[in-house]
């Protein structure tokens, strides 16, 4: 694995865009929306792709049977020199790293529900990942209004995007307050004159309008995330950006939010956790 310089990201562009998954978190690294990594095999002429977005989120895609690459990178998911100290999840495209991976792993390969001890060292825990589309239809008739006088939705503006706690938030999305402020948007929900919880644009690309959402703990279970959401949905509609909507199929709260949305399971992919080394990871990927 070699690590590419970012006046060379332009040789990503094309097999970047062979990746028929969702890839938006990728393609912000590549076209230098936010600052992320990449790795290949070969910087001169590079055949297979490791791509870092600094949330955490990672996509492996290209050539699948480059034996050099594949066991350099093997040290690198178990992390083997105990550089990293968080978790990263991880894609990989097409579907022929499948098996590749299982072989590569090998007993290293736990599946989430058989990981009982929550081990997270030397191990690599196998989720999933889901992909939606969005029916409009579904959206418009599942619709719940907002009838709560205690509740407003309001725009996000610079104080809002560093007053939001949390996991998924702009600030992690976005290189930096006055970048999102330019190229992003949010929405924010306050309940009782307190900020309870906030939909925003964690990537966008033309008319493709990936969302993210996070609510404070003490506001959890109140239907707010779905109101937000809602409000945010609404500007991509009156827009014509398409709402594009993904999660781990363990993020049970994600999954359902997404249905009561309006979006449909399309396509489902291995979403690998590589291993970390000590520390408590500050991140809770969707």
């Amino acid at each position: 694995m070699e690590q590419l310089n970012e006046v060379d990201y332009h040789k990503l562009t094309e097999p970047l865009q062979q990746v028929t998954i969702n890839n938006l978190f990728a393609r912000a690294v590549v076209e230098q929306k936010v600052k992320g990594q990449v790795f290949v095999d070969d910087c001169g002429n590079p055949s297979t792709f490791y791509v870092i977005h600094p949330y955490g989120m990672t996509l492996l895609f290209g050539k699948s049977n480059n034996h050099s690459f594949n066991n350099r990178f093997k040290a690198y998911a178990l992390n083997q020199n105990g550089a990293r100290n968080k978790h990263e999840w991880m894609q990989a495209f097409p579907n022929s790293w499948d098996p590749v991976l299982q072989d590569l792993f090998g007993e290293s390969l736990i599946p989430a529900a058989q990981n009982t001890t929550q081990q997270e060292k030397g191990v690599i825990e196998l989720n999933t990942r889901v992909n939606f589309t969005f029916n409009k239809e579904k959206f418009l008739s599942n619709r719940k209004l907002m009838t709560d006088p205690d509740i407003r939705i309001i725009p996000a503006n610079g104080e809002l995007f560093r007053g939001m706690k949390g996991s998924v938030i702009p600030a992690n999305f976005w290189n930096n307050e006055a970048d999102f402020l330019k190229n992003g948007l949010a929405y924010c929900l306050f309940y009782q004159d307190h900020l309870a919880s906030m939909a925003f644009s964690s990537f966008w690309f033309g008319n493709r309008f990936e969302l993210g959402i996070e609510t404070i703990p003490s506001f959890r279970g109140k239907g707010f995330a779905r109101l937000v959401c809602s409000a945010l949905i609404d500007y991509c509609l009156a827009n014509d950006y398409e709402p594009i909507w993904a999660c781990r199929l363990e993020n049970t709260g994600s999954y359902q939010l997404a249905l009561q949305l309006g979006f449909e399971v399309c396509r489902t992919v291995p979403y690998y956790r590589l291993s970390r080394a000590y520390l408590k990871s500050n991140f809770l990927i969707i």
